[in-house]
């Protein structure tokens, strides 16, 4: 599988109005993304994401460094380089509301240079497909958000690129149409064979769509790996142990003094502590502590972490040195 997008040491900075001060958005970024992949590209606000995005789209210059979309460089020959690229923005702003949803498809369809008649059949099934036949002649400005967000993908697909970038897609959706909306994402690179680039803050659409993610942190790419192999990194380390006796103050010290990340829930009548371990075996330290004061263990659960945990953990610097120390300790 060859890459579709090359992203070679990309740089931008802006400069403070009225000020001399500079401020570095995006700090030598490089990635790749290869044909029919489905990732998440991800960051916290103000991490440069959004600037990444718009240079990727062609909406910003690079100050420095490379894009390549399909091999075309999207600086040099932008508009040869973004016939092979569509993107959906926040708040469907690439859609016509004074147009009905027909209209929008048909006409985005002519500005790329294809009839209404040569188009027809594909309208007639993008219509069917996200359900929105029996609203076809409805104006954008009437239709509820999650209508409009699927007519803004389905217009993007109507272009009939290899890439889709897709800025928050499921942004104010009602929980079914949310679902929905992941199912036909799901389809488009599974069925169709599409490149599908998610930026989005809902960490759940994020592990239940996305193959790999890259998390963008203060201007840098901090993580490019795969969902799954980013869970299991950090489950095998995360454990809860039900209590039969609370601990007694040498014991909380002590775990304290050589657990970074722990949580003890003393306010229950069989207390829980939930610990992180650096490395699997360190786990033999809790159970030295523990046995101090001969506390009955009743259970022992690894924890079952969400995808927005690792995402979390990854910005706010809690893996010390990033996700690769947590893969040379736990190999």
């Amino acid at each position: 599988m060859d890459s579709i997008i090359e992203v070679s040491g990309i740089t931008k900075v802006y400069q403070k109005r009225k000020t001399k001060e500079k401020i570095q958005a995006v700090d030598n970024i490089s990635f790749q993304v290869k044909r029919g992949e489905i990732i998440g590209l991800l960051g916290p606000n103000g991490a440069g994401k959004t600037t990444t995005i718009k240079m990727i789209c062609g909406l910003l210059k690079p100050d420095s460094g490379q894009i390549l979309i399909n091999g075309v460089d999207n600086e040099k020959h932008r508009l040869r380089a973004l016939t092979h690229i569509s993107a959906v923005l926040e708040g469907s702003r690439n859609l016509y509301w004074r147009l009905t949803v027909r209209e929008n498809l048909e006409y985005f369809a002519g500005n790329r240079g294809v009839s209404r008649k040569n188009v027809a059949s594909r309208v007639e099934d993008l219509l069917q497909k996200f359900r929105l036949k029996d609203k076809e002649t409805e104006l954008v400005n009437r239709l509820s958000r999650g209508m409009q967000q699927k007519l803004a993908i389905a217009v993007a697909m109507l272009a009939d690129t290899e890439v889709i970038l897709l800025d928050e897609p499921t942004l104010g959706l009602d929980i079914e149409t949310g679902y929905e909306v992941r199912e036909i994402l799901k389809a488009i690179a599974k069925e169709e064979n599409r490149t599908v680039i998610i930026s989005s803050h809902d960490m759940d659409v994020i592990q239940d769509i996305c193959e790999r993610t890259i998390i963008i942190n203060q201007g840098k790419v901090v993580t490019d790996d795969r969902i799954e192999d980013l869970l299991k990194l950090f489950e095998v380390r995360s454990y809860t142990i039900t209590l039969g006796e609370h601990l007694n103050e040498k014991q909380e010290h002590l775990i304290k003094e050589r657990f970074l990340d722990y949580q003890y829930e003393s306010n229950r009548i069989q207390p829980k502590l939930s610990v992180e371990l650096l490395k699997t075996e360190d786990i033999y330290q809790l159970f030295d502590i523990l046995k101090l004061n001969e506390t009955p263990v009743e259970a022992i659960d690894r924890e079952i972490i969400q995808f927005e945990q690792v995402f979390m953990k990854i910005v706010k610097g809690e893996t010390t040195n990033g996700v690769d120390q947590v893969k040379s300790q736990s190999v």
